[in-house]
């Protein structure tokens, strides 16, 4: 259970506020970028903001890391930096009245609660070391079955969630289990690390994280909502390093220090359930797909615990209230949207900024029939295969590079209709619209193209900052913040795609995608062990051949017979 912290006194609760109202705060901590959004409470209208990047680390082929001390640097320059800019508009930052967290799900954090320094490097969720983590785990579950965990945690094994990252830092990591066999090591996902920093750190800093967050470790029974004895075994986690499982919108705590300190942390979500609530998808069978590095869809099941059959994840959507039912979700996981699009600008330099890909339209014929399917890190939803690698099918001496940036964006869709498929087939009630958010949803190619590969209008809101919103949302309808009010809510202006291809034309293209698909799979093999002195010497011995075996015992029989007669 989570108790509010009063160690700075009751929140200074004012009683008349400037133009805008009352404000809340958006900490948006995403694995390019982190942000500090400053809502109007009243209207959801974005004041200002600042973002700063956050470098990803990569020593080993397929190792994605991040400094934590960074992130947490650049959320409190975030944080700063947008005050002051209240400050350039003549707006009150003490109107601000709560923060709420939105954070990369996933990406693993382990730290020394004496010291407060990481451990490790943050494991990123695109993360793939964990390949033959993985591999030892299945040989624990019944018959090898990826699934065999989710009718606890709703999720399979896989080298995308935590518990799993958390596992490898246990075997590989001498510091980690120094510091868990001392009692030093505090576990958490961005979200834990960002409030723990907080609220004090090593003064009194609260180890807490919610049930969207939780949902994604592995480690949280999706029914109890609580950490699951059973699954802890199988992963062998001691539970003390664990978190305290909260509602996504509570009074966690107090910001200790700093332009805000004392404005309470009363809403937190990860990112992509922030952008559920963000596109308020509050009604059973609602859906929204998010496209920035990955690309995630989720489709709200109401309270109902539904375990897909066609490879989605169950996952927590919502809590918004302590004494509040939980909200579930289907989910489909792509790993590399936006990313493919980086990999072709950053690696290959085949353009400058994303403004040069604006328009792709004149590179639609059949010249240009390249198949991309970014699998860096593997696949995920609905084919969860760690095997797959990327592959471009269809080049031509006449292909050129807008063709290749066309299939990295088509790739995007291509994989979300392969989720609405699965999603379709678990639920039995087709979507009638997609509503969309995330940065590469500017592109109007994309999004098209996303309305003609799903056969259903694509809707694209004016005010893209859904995730930032969700976590706002939370905060401000949280018990002892309550200044959002959800059933008055503004409607949101929006562009809408609708589907220009017929079912036939659809169905064509798409197969070509599946066909793709197929040749990315099996790439990556298991590298064989490189065996130790003990087995080279066994292996010696059993290949001695039989004859030289007989000729020496004959010869010692002889020698014994010798002697004996001597």
């Amino acid at each position: 259970m989570c108790a509010s912290s009063h160690f700075l006194g009751h929140m200074n609760r004012r009683r008349s506020y400037g133009k805008f109202g009352p404000l809340v705060g958006a900490i948006d901590e995403g694995t390019s970028s982190a942000r500090f959004l400053v809502f109007a409470a009243r209207t959801a209208e974005v004041l200002t903001y600042h973002q700063v990047s956050v470098p990803s680390i990569c020593p080993n082929e397929g190792w994605v890391e991040q400094d934590p001390q960074i992130l947490m640097n650049a959320v409190l320059e975030c944080v700063e930096r947008t005050v002051e800019n209240l400050r350039h508009l003549e707006i009150d930052p003490n109107d601000i009245v709560a923060i709420g967290v939105s954070n990369q799900r996933e990406t693993t954090v382990v730290w020394d609660v004496t010291t407060g320094k990481p451990l490790h490097n943050a494991m990123v969720w695109l993360d793939m070391r964990t390949s033959e983590t993985v591999d030892k785990l299945l040989n624990k579950a019944r018959n090898n079955d990826p699934e065999y965990l989710k009718p606890l945690c709703g999720l399979p094994i896989s080298t995308y969630f935590s518990a799993v990252k958390l596992r490898w830092l246990f075997d590989n990591v001498k510091e980690v289990q120094e510091a868990v066999a001392d009692g030093r090591c505090l576990f958490g996902t961005i979200d834990s690390w960002i409030i723990w920093n907080l609220t004090g750190g090593t003064d009194g800093g609260l180890h807490v994280t919610e049930v969207t967050n939780a949902s994604r470790t592995m480690l949280m029974n999706i029914k109890t909502l609580d950490w699951d004895d059973d699954l802890l075994n199988f992963f062998d986690v001691p539970k003390e390093i664990l978190p305290d499982i909260c509602s996504s919108s509570e009074i966690y705590g107090y910001i200790a220090s700093g332009s805000l300190a004392g404005v309470p942390i009363s809403g937190c979500l990860g990112d992509q359930q922030a952008a559920l609530v963000g596109q308020m998808c509050f009604k059973k069978g609602q859906a929204k797909s998010t496209y920035g590095t990955g690309c995630f869809l989720l489709y709200n099941t109401g309270n109902s615990v539904i375990q897909s059959k066609h490879g989605l994840l169950t996952t927590v959507a919502y809590k918004l209230g302590r004494n509040k039912p939980p909200v579930y979700a289907l989910e489909g996981s792509v790993a590399v949207a936006g990313a493919a699009i980086k990999w072709l600008q950053e690696n290959l330099g085949l353009f400058d900024s994303l403004e040069d890909i604006k328009d792709l339209n004149d590179y639609s014929g059949h010249v240009g029939d390249v198949v991309f399917v970014p699998a860096f890190s593997g696949l995920y939803a609905p084919y969860w295969r760690k095997d797959a690698r990327s592959v471009i099918c269809g080049l031509s001496e006449e292909t050129e590079k807008e063709h290749l940036i066309r299939a990295a964006l088509e790739a995007a869709c291509f994989q979300t209709r392969d989720i609405l498929d699965a999603m379709n087939a678990d639920c039995h009630i087709p979507l009638s619209r997609l509503l969309v958010d995330g940065g590469m949803t500017a592109n109007n190619y994309l999004m098209q193209l996303q309305a003609d590969l799903s056969g259903i209008p694509v809707v694209r809101p004016l005010m893209t900052e859904a995730t930032a919103l969700g976590a706002a949302i939370a905060a401000g309808v949280a018990d002892g913040v309550a200044v959002w009010d959800l059933e008055n809510t503004v409607d949101v202006p929006c562009d809408t795609f609708y589907p220009r291809m017929n079912d036939n034309e659809r169905e064509i293209v798409h197969q070509k995608w599946k066909k793709a698909v197929e040749r990315s799979l099996g790439w990556e093999v298991d590298l064989i062990e490189e065996p130790s002195e003990a087995d080279n010497y066994s292996t010696m011995l059993s290949t001695i051949p039989a004859g030289i075996f007989l000729v020496t015992a004959l010869g010692l029989l002889v020698l014994a017979r010798w002697r004996s007669q001597v």
